[in-house]
């Protein structure tokens, strides 16, 4: 899996994968990663990649052009990129979502800046567009990230043990249940007592549900599939 950034802040995004998990998938060859900078294609004299809204408005917009010749450029090298546009005003962001992209050979994520992109360029090379939340972002960079690191998640080989996707929160819909470390008691406070006593089948029916009422409690209109 390899994951291309097109961004005018790559120094925002490359951190992140230089420790913990997504380094060790890195190193490892399960994923890899890549940097555009549309700045770097833009034709105007002064390097600029952002122009006034036609409709008037407050801020500026990023234009057709360097993003255009950018995803051209990506799209020639990679016929097996996949584009996805991080927006606010979109679908939002699941984990089967992150499931199903986890397949691909190469996700291409545009992140905007200032007031946004024009719609032309999403028009033109959008595969998917994703919301990750109802809330706007100063730009794309940190979206682009959350899903990555979804993906990733998901690459085979990545996790030490895939078994750690098995229980996990959204899978079926539900709410992962809580979990305890040792020691059993600390502070007086203790842990659920059927998950000391080693039977594994009364614990995995006791937290499918604890995940049922954890949903309930904390998604009330969502309903199990």
């Amino acid at each position: 899996m390899k994951f291309t950034f097109v961004s005018l802040f790559p120094n925002l995004i490359e951190f992140y994968f230089q420790d913990s998990i997504l380094k060790r998938a890195v190193e490892a060859k399960f994923i890899s990663y890549e940097f555009y900078d549309p700045r770097s294609y833009t034709t105007d004299k002064h390097h600029k990649v952002d122009k006034q809204m036609i409709s008037g408005g407050a801020g500026m917009l990023m234009t057709c052009q360097p993003l255009f010749d950018t995803l051209d450029d990506i799209l020639e090298k990679n016929e097996d990129a996949y584009i996805i546009f991080p927006l606010a005003a979109a679908k939002p962001f699941r984990q089967n979502d992150a499931k199903r992209l986890a397949k691909k050979k190469n996700i291409v994520f545009v992140s905007g800046r200032y007031e946004g992109i024009d719609e032309r360029v999403i028009e033109k090379y959008a595969n998917e567009v994703f919301c990750i939340g109802e809330y706007v972002l100063t730009g794309g960079e940190l979206p682009s990230l959350v899903m990555a690191d979804a993906i990733s998640r998901n690459v085979k080989g990545v996790l030490g043990n895939s078994e750690s996707l098995d229980m996990e929160s959204y899978e079926n819909n539900l709410l992962e249940a809580p979990s305890f470390a040792k020691p059993e008691i600390f502070q007086k406070l203790s842990v659920v007592k059927e998950f000391s006593k080693g039977n594994h089948s009364k614990i995995h029916d006791l937290k499918f549900q604890m995940s049922i009422c954890r949903t309930k409690y904390y998604r009330p209109n969502k309903e199990k599939k």
